[in-house]
């Protein structure tokens, strides 16, 4: 009975230690149960220039990836940069994240704005051989790229610093990457090191100054901070050196996982693919719906110019640039040109504040703010940038809807197949003045706006007449310049 009392007394006591073993102890992959669930591994592209579809792609994955709470997501970075303010969105989405639960990886590369991406994570890995850093603001001009000055820097450098103190990364050498007029230096004490910008340095006491027993420059004026995968570790911004993500993940214990590839689907990539031709979808709907104003009928050209505009808003709506105020602002302008055309003839006030409105309408569609603030100089530059964009297209579109009227339209004739008679009407008296009563030299008054066809009262009829070219208004006194083939074509009377 002594021996069955001491059977039970170590199995207590061999129940208690595992018991407390497994409470107060973390799990390592060793341990864990082959039953339990992998770790999701979210791994999400950023590949290519950063702009307003890939924010919208990144936002969407790390929507997904929340889900499952104990999910790692990992951005695996191969980027040269792009728009700042794409960027800043990013930036945004990932600071919403759970702190811990986003990795930057630079697989290949992390320049200018994938830099602020990159560390805009909580942590920072990256592969074997690649580069990190360069982030000046700079605008290309007909010289060339040019770096922008201390007004766009400021706001950048104010950024990188801010995530700099939230994810540990050195704040000094981080807005060092923003300006190039920074020199750095690595400050050695006898027990411990810091880094420090030249202003910061002359500022110090000249007790601290004495207690420095080294300062080596990292930094040189005239430099911005760019650095490969060691250096980023030694001046510690990365973690670990990898070559893939599997050793990241071994690296940091994880075992039991699977790996979720985030991809694009057939939305966003024809979002990027409207986005991409959206400047020659401009210039095609401004002109299809030119050619439409100035043809009336032909119905086909109003409809490929309402797609083709429609194409670029949906495009931008996509990706959260434009919202039912532009859509209304478009709308009004849609329906001021309807009005112009079919109620209140004539070029006048409905037209020209129809027009004002479907171009002030695109150009917010490709902006999230309608007045630039001040704080974000680049707003201002973008949004010059985007009226040159559609403006550009539209005068684009005039131009080029005034050579289809003038040269395409006239030939469809001569293109479009019969049936046609097979006898001609040539030797017929159909278009004789006697027959239509009407000469060259009558005047008359325009019934129906001609654009250039309409109907005019010449003596006590109306017929179908067409100008020698252009828009003449209703009411309009006219003249007959010829008659061919029992067609009236008619001008503006000198004395009108």
């Amino acid at each position: 009975m002594k021996k069955n009392i001491a059977l039970r007394t170590l199995f207590l006591m061999a129940l208690f230690v595992s018991f407390t073993y497994s409470k107060d102890s973390p799990t390592t992959p060793s341990t864990q149960s082959p039953s339990s669930s992998p770790k999701k591994i979210f791994v999400v592209p950023v590949e290519g220039d950063v702009e307003p579809a890939m924010a919208e792609f990144i936002s969407r994955a790390l929507r997904e990836a929340s889900e499952y709470p104990d999910a790692l997501i990992i951005l695996e970075m191969d980027t040269f940069g792009g728009r700042v303010d794409a960027a800043f969105q990013i930036v945004d989405t990932l600071l919403n994240a759970p702190r811990g639960k986003t990795i930057g990886y630079v697989k290949t590369k992390a320049i200018s704005a994938g830099s602020l991406i990159a560390l805009a994570c909580s942590e920072l890995v990256m592969k074997r051989n690649t580069t990190i850093g360069d982030c000046a603001p700079i605008a290309l001009t007909n010289e060339g790229p040019q770096m922008l000055g201390e007004k766009f820097q400021s706001p950048l450098r104010a950024k990188f610093r801010t995530l700099a103190k939230r994810n540990g990364f050195p704040p000094v050498l981080a807005e060092a990457m923003v300006t190039p007029d920074m020199v750095v230096y690595k400050a050695t004490m006898r027990d411990s090191s810091f880094y420090i910008d030249s202003a910061g340095f002359a500022d110090l006491s000249p007790n601290i100054k004495k207690t420095i027993i080294d300062k080596k420059t990292i930094v040189k004026r005239g430099q911005l901070l760019t650095m490969d995968d060691s250096e980023a570790k030694q001046l510690g911004f990365s973690k670990m050196s990898v070559e893939s993500i599997e050793e990241l993940l071994a690296a940091r214990h994880i075992a039991n996982y699977q790996i979720i590839r985030i991809k694009t689907n057939w939305s966003e990539g024809l979002v990027r693919f409207i986005t991409l031709i959206g400047p020659l979808l401009l210039i095609i709907g401004f002109a299809a719906i030119y050619i439409e104003y100035k043809t009336p009928g032909l119905i086909v050209p109003g409809i490929i110019g309402a797609l083709c505009l429609g194409l670029v808003f949906f495009g931008q709506y996509m990706v959260g640039l434009a919202t039912y105020t532009e859509l209304l602002i478009i709308v009004l302008g849609v329906i001021l040109l309807g009005i112009e055309i079919f109620v209140l003839p004539g070029f006048g006030i409905a037209g020209i504040a129809g027009i004002a409105c479907i171009i002030i309408g695109i150009i917010l569609s490709f902006q999230d703010f309608i007045i630039p603030s001040p704080s974000m100089p680049w707003q201002a530059r973008e949004l010059i940038g985007n009226i040159g964009r559609v403006l550009g297209s539209f005068i684009a579109a005039f131009v080029g809807g005034i050579c289809f009227i003038r040269f395409v339209i006239p030939s469809f004739s001569k293109v479009v197949q019969g049936p046609y008679l097979s006898e001609t009407l040539e030797g017929s008296h159909a278009d004789s003045n006697a027959i239509v009563n009407v000469k060259e030299g009558d005047d008359g008054e325009v019934v129906t706006p001609l654009r250039p066809s309409g109907k005019a009262r010449i003596g006590d009829r109306v017929f179908d007449v067409v100008t020698e070219g252009g828009f003449i208004e209703k009411g309009t006194a006219i003249v007959v310049t010829t008659i061919s083939r029992s067609k009236i074509i008619v001008s503006r009377k000198n004395n009108a």
